[in-house]
């Protein structure tokens, strides 16, 4: 009897003893007891990236003390599969370098990362152990399953980018003036008869005569203004200017006798006429004429301005006699509205007569026209003609628009005035091109709103949500809304998708998935599905992974 008990004891020992020094193939028959984690369960590509940490909890007593473990991460997905960087484990009797798992059980964790590819949108991420002592490799019968991929939303940005063009400056209505005067002998405030008949006036006669007949030309006002010149008693200086706009007044009244004025008419005086001296005596080629500038910078109070004239007597004396004459005056000016070309009659000289249209004309009928080979044609007359920077800028816009990125590249190579929406369009190019570094650096050169808007977009592609989203705020578009979804603002997002457009729809249905909301999914999905890429983007895209049928 008591050999029997030794006997059945004896056999205890020994197979917990086999439990304790578990074999390379029996690692592999107990594949279950290990137990795998991953953070995230879901993958998310962000900025063309996928990173996961996977966790293995291997139990005690399981790990054979002279084996090694390849653990390989492996991405599955539709069309093929991407490994990993492999993570080694070792025995605590394995003379190597990778990580020891000891007999006692242990945790190990490691990151993995991989590459965007199309076709992980839907895939796997699993683990594939493989058990080595000495030549033998054993690999385990099941791979471990980590996680489901992969989350694309980010991918939905527009990223072609906005392009600026250079202010055209075409006015609708340009501001013109006819201008002429009458002289008064000094002192005097009386419109001498030959005043009225000089060649000045007769020209300001027949202009206004001419506005009659003149369908694009309308005097919107006219200005009477009277002076007196700077010499002599400020006080008697004023009031024969106002002597001097009355008789002024008079005066224009004879002159239109025939072709009144039907627009405002408004009657000033100036005293002393210190502007028009100083403009005088600049386009003069008086010899001493920057001394008497500099005495007119040099001190403000008129009197004092007079005096340091008169006691240059010289001087003075060339003044008296061919400038202070001309200050003793009235003007007459007509306040003139040109009407140029209307938007239908630009688009008319665009097909008939491109040739007729000066520079503004051009720049502007080109935003006109919907056709881009049209613009083309605007820009490169401009080009032709002027020599146009502006043009350059925007024929580069033109062809960043049919995405015929070398041509506007060849383009914006002659803008040699790098403004900012020179800048902008740079790095709308460089966007185009993928170069998402030299695109931000242009456009932090360029202090145009649009550049701003166009940054979030690299900052999206770099899965820097939040930096986005404040770019974008205000924008009103895709992106912005785009942006708060990604950063998990779903109320902002849906402020801003007001769009009935298959993409808003999508983007909805993005948040209504997000929330929980199965119709609303159902209802948004049906909308997008109107544009056949965001169909069959949806029947793959794992944010409806759950809402699928």
């Amino acid at each position: 009897m008591k050999r029997n008990f030794f006997r059945v004891l004896s056999f205890s020992v020994l197979g917990f003893a086999a439990v304790a020094c578990s074999s390379p193939a029996k690692m592999a028959k107990n594949a279950d007891d290990v137990k795998v984690e991953c953070d995230p369960q879901v993958l998310e590509v962000v900025a063309n990236k996928i990173n996961a940490t996977y966790t293995i909890t291997f139990p005690e007593k399981y790990f054979n003390a002279k084996a090694e473990l390849e653990v390989l991460p492996v991405l599955v997905y539709e069309g093929g599969e991407i490994a990993g960087e492999p993570l080694m484990l070792q025995g605590e009797k394995v003379a190597g370098n990778y990580k020891v798992v000891s007999k006692d059980g242990a945790q190990v964790s490691d990151n993995v990362e991989f590459e965007y590819v199309e076709g992980v949108e839907k895939s796997t991420l699993e683990l594939r152990f493989t058990v080595i002592k000495k030549d033998k490799r054993i690999e385990f019968e099941t791979p471990y399953k980590l996680a489901d991929g992969a989350n694309t939303t980010y991918m939905l940005v527009d990223k072609n980018g906005t392009t600026a063009l250079i202010d055209h400056e075409y006015q609708k209505v340009i501001k013109e003036t006819k201008e002429a005067q009458i002289l008064y002998l000094i002192n005097n405030a009386t419109v001498r008869p030959s005043q009225l008949k000089s060649e000045d006036i007769k020209e300001f006669k027949q202009f206004l005569a001419d506005l009659e007949n003149d369908d694009r030309r309308t005097i919107e006002s006219a200005d009477i203004i009277a002076y007196a010149s700077p010499d002599g008693d400020e006080e008697f200086n004023t009031e024969l200017s106002l002597r001097r706009e009355k008789t002024a007044k008079d005066a224009f009244a004879k002159i239109t006798k025939k072709t009144p004025v039907t627009a405002p008419v408004n009657a000033s005086s100036v005293s002393e006429d210190w502007e028009g001296f100083k403009e005088l005596v600049e386009n003069s080629d008086m010899q001493d004429k920057e001394l008497i500038l500099r005495v007119l910078s040099m001190y403000s109070d008129p009197s004092v301005r007079e005096r340091e004239i008169k006691n240059m007597s010289s001087v003075y004396e060339i003044l008296a006699d061919n400038i202070l004459p001309q200050l003793r005056r009235a003007r007459y000016i007509a306040n003139i509205d040109y009407r140029n070309y209307s938007d239908e009659e630009l688009v008319v000289l665009v097909k008939e007569n491109m040739e007729a249209l000066d520079e503004p004309a051009l720049l502007y009928a080109a935003t006109l026209v919907d056709d881009n080979d049209t613009k083309i044609a605007l820009y490169n007359k401009a080009i032709e003609k002027y020599s146009s920077e502006k043009a350059f800028n925007n024929l580069a816009a033109a062809y960043l628009n049919m995405n015929k990125v070398d041509e506007a590249k060849a383009a914006l190579s002659k803008v040699s005035n790098k403004g900012c929406e020179y800048y902008n369009n740079m790095g709308v190019v460089a966007l185009r091109e993928n170069n998402l570094d030299q695109a931000a650096s242009y456009f932090a050169k360029s202090e145009m709103p649009v550049a701003k808007y166009n940054m979030a977009i690299v900052d999206i592609l770099k899965g820097e949500y939040q930096a986005a989203a404040e770019k974008l705020a205000g924008a009103g578009c895709g992106n912005e809304a785009l942006a708060y979804i990604l950063n998990g603002q779903y109320d902002k997002a849906l402020n801003v998708l007001k769009c009935e457009c298959p993409k808003s729809s999508y983007l909805r249905a993005v948040v209504a998935a997000r929330q929980g909301d199965a119709k609303a999914v159902e209802s948004e999905l049906a909308k997008a599905s109107e544009k056949e890429c965001l169909k069959a983007r949806a029947e793959k895209d794992i944010e409806f992974a759950k809402y699928r049928k």
